[in-house]
């Protein structure tokens, strides 16, 4: 009977045991298991935060990245099924619903959704229709039919140059930045041309001088071909020196900071009585009449100010020099390419807090599809033109440089046979 109350209490005992291990292990189970859903609560907190600050969601600093980055993004799966897509993205017109609307750009996608690898690729693609008719309609190109253009605006060529970079981002997921750099191209070929075109005029007036210096040697015995070639001998070293002081006026318009010391106050009717006056001798050769119109009543070069009106009411504060050379210029231009016995009126006038300053001529006017060009250096209209009036092709552009320096814009209307109106808007000193 012992014996049995023995093994009795063993047998109970060890069951009591094991009941205190299996609390001991479920407990130890639960602890566990609290652990891993708190690490793993902790793991998907730190994943809705940015690496930057905890504080910062991933979503914001997605939007904050994309939204500061000078390039269009998107966001495409394999399948080049649109995830994403900036603003700048869809303004160039690659996207249609949520397919990419560019052979090349998927092209490239491709590629890397191939290797995995990350692309790169400057490419050449068509403006696209939609993008190519909101750019007809818009001011920038549509000014130029006939309601002005304003200084720089390039025509729509047709083609965009793009920078296209892609790579994978994630599982199935890649990104495509875009990077717009017709402007630049745009640029570049304008620094080509210059170059050549610098090289050219210089040529020009140099290579006659020398063949005219080696007829009047030819000549000696013949003093009136003797005058004949040295009236020509001087007339190209006017021209020569005429080009190689506007490339002077060009530069330093280009390369002047803007300095407080330069700045003062300018009264604009004094100044373009001043600019005109200097043109005076080539238009009177013309029978070209100038005229001055302030605030609308037009009056002669000699007359005095109208009544009501003081060239104290009309101040800007500009660099002085770069103003005078930009209407001076102006209105040599307007003289040199007007027919005799016609006109031309500088008008000052004030709208809006800003001064408009405008030079209209009644001359052969500017073809449409050059309206785009005619600030850049050396570009010509009419070559031939030019040369028999003696422009350089240089004019416009210092016009442009000299505006722009004295904190001001320019824009021009033309229309062939017609004439153009140049206006220069700058903002009136307080």
């Amino acid at each position: 009977m012992t014996v049995d109350m023995t093994w009795l209490q063993l047998v109970l005992l060890l069951c009591a045991v094991l009941l205190v291990l299996a609390a001991i292990l479920g407990r130890v189970c639960f602890l566990a298991g609290r652990h891993r859903e708190h690490r793993r609560f902790e793991e998907m907190r730190r994943a809705q935060h940015s690496i930057f600050d905890d504080s910062v969601s991933v979503t914001e600093v997605e939007q904050g990245l994309i939204e500061v980055m000078p390039d269009a993004v998107m966001i495409v799966n394999g399948q080049a099924q649109i995830r994403y897509c900036s603003p700048g993205a869809e303004a160039l017109g690659l996207v249609s619903g949520d397919s990419l609307n560019s052979p090349e750009i998927t092209d490239i996608l491709s590629r890397s959704v191939s290797d995995g690898m990350l692309r790169e690729r400057e490419l050449e693609v068509p403006v696209p229709k939609a993008v190519g008719a909101a750019l007809a309609q818009s001011d920038a190109y549509g000014q130029a039919s006939g309601r002005g253009l304003k200084a720089g605006t390039a025509l729509p060529s047709g083609k965009l140059f793009l920078r296209v970079r892609s790579g994978m981002i994630a599982r199935n997921l890649y990104a495509v930045l875009i990077r717009d750099v017709s402007e630049q191209r745009s640029f570049e070929e304008m620094r080509r041309d210059f170059v050549t075109n610098v090289s050219h005029e210089l040529k020009t007036p140099a290579g006659a001088i020398s063949l005219l210096a080696e007829t009047v040697h030819d000549a000696a015995d013949d003093p009136q071909a003797v005058r004949y070639f040295s009236s020509r001998i001087s007339k190209e070293s006017e021209r020569l020196t005429e080009l190689v002081g506007r490339l002077i006026d060009l530069q330093k318009a280009q390369d002047e900071e803007r300095h407080p010391d330069d700045i003062e106050e300018v009264n604009v009717p004094d100044l373009v009585r001043e600019a005109a006056g200097e043109n005076q001798v080539q238009a009177e050769a013309k029978h070209i009449e100038l005229y001055l119109s302030i605030d609308g009543r037009q009056i002669d070069l000699g007359d005095p100010w109208p009544s009501g009106l003081t060239p104290e009411q009309v101040l800007v504060s500009v660099n002085r020099d770069a103003l005078k050379t930009a209407v001076k210029n102006l209105i040599e231009n307007a003289v040199r390419y007007s027919s005799e016995h016609t006109r031309v009126v500088i008008g000052v006038s004030i709208v809006d807090g800003s001064v408009i300053l405008r030079v209209v001529d009644q001359g052969i006017g500017i073809p449409q599809e050059a309206l785009g060009r005619i600030f850049e250096r050396f570009y010509r209209v009419d070559p031939a033109r030019s040369r028999a009036t003696g422009g350089t092709g240089l004019g416009l552009s210092i016009v442009k440089h000299c505006v722009e320096e004295c904190g001001g814009t320019i824009s021009v209307w033309s229309r062939e046979g017609e004439g153009s109106t140049f206006t220069i808007t700058l903002p009136l000193s307080h």
